[in-house]
């Protein structure tokens, strides 16, 4: 991996979930798996693909456990860093940063999950609307909070895509930033991106690819455990093992944070001009080829 323009960072990144700073203190192993995405992207998805690809197919594993979310402000990153050091299995953990907020291993191997931004805000007012108490008391309340805290959703969804869009992923973070700095380094050799449309339409042969690119032998004798365990019907049966402290921070608990996992809510709801608005401002901010691939999955 020599003479290969590796990011740096350039900032810390702080707001009522994110604490970058955790990454300066994160000791990299050379095999780490770094699995990032803006959010509701796929990520728990992600995480349960390369939890069965390591364990072969291994029943009841405690995967939001075993995966943290790194940046995420609670627990205290001298918490999470103890934790995540004590592991000895090979590490996945995840990430909603932008790349210039995140240290970048030049070893350490990065998948990167991307969807089509509506498809995201659905699924990010599903998750934020059916937050509890408990949920705003450990973001709002807990020590450490840069910034102005969350708020409750409004219980117009349409209206909640206009102001994520117009205020670039309000309520909670940048979506432009975290795609075009991910974008940026998309061709480096220990990166590697998937589009969740993909994955629905072609689990087999995307899971394939994501084996390749880790370096992990697949177990033929356990292959179809492999795809059952990383069907959505599976995950939603078992979603108290995949979700954060087994869901206690959504109302309907962890079957909430695992909710439809589909596609084209949307359709029926936004305007034309809605529509027009949001691919406009795909291409503007990110161009023409990232914009291709985020909304269709073709690179």
């Amino acid at each position: 991996m020599e003479n290969q323009n590796y990011p740096q960072k350039t900032r810390e990144f702080y707001n009522h979930h994110f604490d970058s700073s955790i990454w300066n203190d994160f000791k990299f192993r050379d095999d780490d798996i770094i699995i990032s995405t803006y959010a509701k992207s796929g990520t728990t998805w992600m995480q349960q693909i390369i939890a069965q690809l390591l364990f072969n197919g291994e029943e009841g594993l405690e995967v939001s456990e075993m995966s943290p979310w790194m940046d995420l402000r609670v627990p205290p990153k001298e918490i999470k860093l103890a934790e995540v050091e004590l592991q000895k299995h090979r590490r996945f953990v995840k990430t909603h940063l932008p790349v210039d907020a995140l240290v970048f291993s030049e070893k350490a191997k990065y998948i990167y999950i991307g969807r089509d931004g509506r498809d995201v805000v659905w699924s990010l007012y599903n998750h934020h609307i059916n937050a509890n108490e408990k949920w705003y008391d450990a973001l709002n309340n807990s020590p450490g909070l840069i910034g102005p805290p969350i708020d409750k959703p409004t219980d117009d969804v349409a209206e909640y895509f206009r102001d994520w869009l117009d205020k670039d992923g309000f309520p909670f973070w940048s979506f432009w930033d975290n795609l075009r700095t991910w974008w940026s380094i998309k061709d480096l050799p220990n990166v590697h991106f998937v589009h969740f449309e993909n994955l629905k339409n072609d689990m087999s042969g995307e899971i394939k690819k994501i084996a390749a690119f880790l370096e992990i032998e697949i177990n033929e004798s356990k292959w179809n455990k492999i795809l059952e365990h990383c069907s959505f019907d599976y995950m939603k049966k078992h979603s108290s093992k995949s979700v954060p402290l087994g869901g206690i921070f959504w109302d309907g608990g962890s079957e909430t944070f695992i909710n439809k996992g589909v596609n084209g809510r949307w359709k029926e709801i936004l305007t034309k001009e809605d529509n027009e608005k949001y691919v406009n401002m795909c291409k503007e901010k990110l161009g023409d080829a990232c914009t291709k691939w985020l909304n269709t999955g073709e690179l």
